[in-house]
């Protein structure tokens, strides 16, 4: 049975692992991978264990090895998380109405 201390524990490291995400650009563009909606979804177990799925702008994204490689080291770096597991998926494929208001206006998109 989850507590209120566990449950705010976990949402606490949900923020700090969103904010470890916002570090990591695409190198083509730039706003980070958070704001660009390439993640969806962050689950943290109780052993502050970390499965992060995400996607790619496009299946032949040059940075197809770096980015997901990027969000797991930063992840890592946070104090107390044990493991980090990234998945990588196109279900469903990217579009840019995945973007974050802050993105779309990064872009000059609204």
């Amino acid at each position: 049975m989850e507590t209120a201390a566990s449950t705010g524990d976990t949402a606490e490291m949900k923020q700090r692992v969103i904010n470890a995400i916002k570090l990591v650009y695409d190198p083509e563009i730039p706003v980070d991978v958070y704001e660009l909606g390439l993640i969806y979804e962050i689950t943290v177990y109780p052993v502050n264990n970390v499965y992060i799925l995400m996607t790619l702008t496009s299946p032949n994204c040059p940075s197809a090895e770096s980015i997901p490689s990027e969000v797991k080291e930063r992840v890592l770096e946070i104090e107390g998380v044990n493991n980090v597991e990234v998945e990588l998926t196109f279900e469903p494929p990217y579009s840019q109405d995945m973007m974050s208001e802050v993105a779309k206006l990064e872009l000059g998109f609204l």
